[in-house]
């Protein structure tokens, strides 16, 4: 995968500038944005998009501290930089930042070195923390945090006034679904942050990859609605699965979330979390019932 310097195009959404990257912004690229005020401008997830060259800017906000969401960071080393608390430790430092993808230990030096030299990942110390609801006035333009956890637990989207524009980050949109796979993810809080954005008017919401930018908030809401209905089939793939008593380790080589083909040191990880998260719910519900010390059957 050639992750080189490829730029990027510029396209306006009011006074928003999507900078869309190679192959419409799918992982390892993403699409930063690039908001203008009469006093300051600011870029959002500076990406492998701008590492080949960056817009200047007086500020840069993170959605959340994955790898494809800050490769250009070092494009703005002298720029002051704010993620959500939830995520600070992360940003500041890429031994967290690997640490909380939740690896098997004889996997995190080489994914380390590959945060390193393929995503220039260096950590970011001086980074500053937001909270929900923090504005950013740019001049005649607002720009104010919407924490929308559950990919991680400070990723968060960002609304864009007067021009009605808001960035919904890794709640992508995409047929591969939610992803709530990391150490701190959460399948609840994605599903909340999923109804948050539902409850938000706009003229425009974009999302951080391939999907680009929706316009109108009934698109918006048929599309999220499609997305958010894959956490309900892989409830019940799960639950089909479990007409036989299966332990977590079966459903994590059965799979909820990667294709048979895909492979890596993260799949099975990913999929003992994700099932974890998917068992404890349906338990809840009374859907599942423990039949014996760590195996569970559909009820």
């Amino acid at each position: 995968m050639d992750m080189g310097s490829v730029g990027y195009t510029a396209v306006a959404y009011g006074e928003v500038d999507v900078l869309v990257g190679a192959d419409r912004g799918a992982y390892p690229y993403a699409n930063p944005l690039l908001v203008r005020g009469t006093d300051a401008s600011l870029v959002v997830d500076p990406s492998l998009t701008l590492v080949g060259g960056a817009p200047p800017a007086d500020l840069v906000l993170v959605s959340h501290a994955h790898e494809d969401h800050i490769a250009g960071l070092g494009r703005y080393d002298d720029v002051p930089v704010h993620v959500h608390a939830g995520d600070l430790d992360a940003l500041r430092s890429r031994a967290a930042l690997v640490a909380g993808i939740g690896l098997p230990d004889e996997a995190v030096d080489a994914h380390d070195a590959l945060m390193r030299d393929e995503f220039h990942v260096r950590g970011r110390p001086d980074a500053l923390r937001f909270e929900d609801g923090a504005v950013f006035d740019l001049g005649g333009r607002t720009v104010t945090v919407v924490h929308l956890p559950g990919h991680t637990a400070g990723h968060c989207g960002f609304l864009v006034e007067p021009d009605g524009f808001l960035y919904v980050g890794d709640i992508d949109l995409t047929s591969f679904g939610p992803y709530y796979g990391d150490v701190g993810s959460s399948l609840a809080d994605f599903e909340a942050s999923m109804r948050r954005c539902r409850e938000i008017d706009a003229k425009w919401f974009g999302t951080a990859h391939h999907k680009g930018v929706i316009e109108g908030a009934d698109e918006f809401r048929r599309r999220l609605d499609a997305f958010a209905g894959v956490v309900e089939k892989r409830d019940a793939a799960l639950l089909a699965f479990l007409k036989e008593p299966r332990t977590v380790d079966e459903i994590a080589e059965h799979r909820l979330v990667y294709r048979p083909h895909v492979q890596g040191a993260h799949v099975r990880p990913v999929e003992l979390r994700t099932a974890a998260q998917h068992l404890d719910r349906l338990t809840q519900d009374g859907l599942v019932t423990v039949v014996a010390e760590g195996r569970f059957r559909a009820a």
